[in-house]
């Protein structure tokens, strides 16, 4: 199966992917990432509108963090999450006028915000040919052979920057982001008609 086999198997299953974490402000985007590790973006989606409701980056910076611990709560890990999210504001307000810049640098020294998150803010808020490449993404990546299981997210993340080179980044880190989320998931992924089957090195360790 060559890459414009894959390009076309992702564009039928997922044909218009978008990022399903809800925003409006960017920075609203980047502490909703943060959120999201360990934690379903279904379930931020539900804490963020009382958040920003209550907050803007400029209130958020100087908010008492029980209050930020109450709402953040069924996110999991709130306490550390609460801390990472105040110094988020704190910086972006202090340094930035509170915008979120397009600096990946900058980004990734961020509390709580990694390649990863830097990634998703890049390509989603400044169009940036940026991989993001989470657990779904790597998992998808080494069952079809385009990563191999000893690689580390970085290699993981060059070896698709490499694979799908003048593509549209943004558009297949979701698609393959929802592939692995819906078909290709970590226990039980629906192997019996998957259109993949015949690249695929999960199916190859099972028989």
């Amino acid at each position: 199966m060559n890459r414009e086999d894959v390009l076309n198997i992702l564009d039928t299953l997922i044909p218009d992917p978008k990022c399903s974490l809800h925003y409006t402000k960017d920075y609203e985007l980047l502490i909703a990432v943060m959120l999201s590790a360990q934690c379903t973006d279904e379930r931020v989606n539900q804490v963020t509108p009382i958040l920003f409701s209550k907050y803007d980056i400029f209130t958020l910076a100087h908010a008492n963090k029980e209050d930020i611990i109450d709402i953040i709560r069924p996110c999991g890990n709130m306490n550390k999450k609460s801390g990472f999210m105040i110094e988020i504001a704190k910086r972006l307000v202090t340094e930035c006028n509170g915008s979120v810049p397009n600096n990946r640098e900058f980004l990734e020294n961020l509390p709580g915000v990694g390649r990863k998150t830097a990634n998703v803010i890049l390509s989603n808020l400044f169009n940036e040919q940026a991989f993001a490449v989470d657990t779904h993404v790597e998992r998808v990546a080494k069952r079809l052979g385009l990563a191999l299981v000893s690689d580390d997210v970085v290699e993981v993340e060059n070896k698709l920057c490499a694979y799908f080179e003048g593509e549209s980044f943004l558009k297949l880190h979701h698609q393959l982001l929802l592939f692995g989320r819906h078909f290709c998931t970590a226990r039980k992924p629906l192997c019996e008609n998957c259109p993949f089957k015949k690249m695929c090195k999960y199916e190859e360790k099972e028989q």
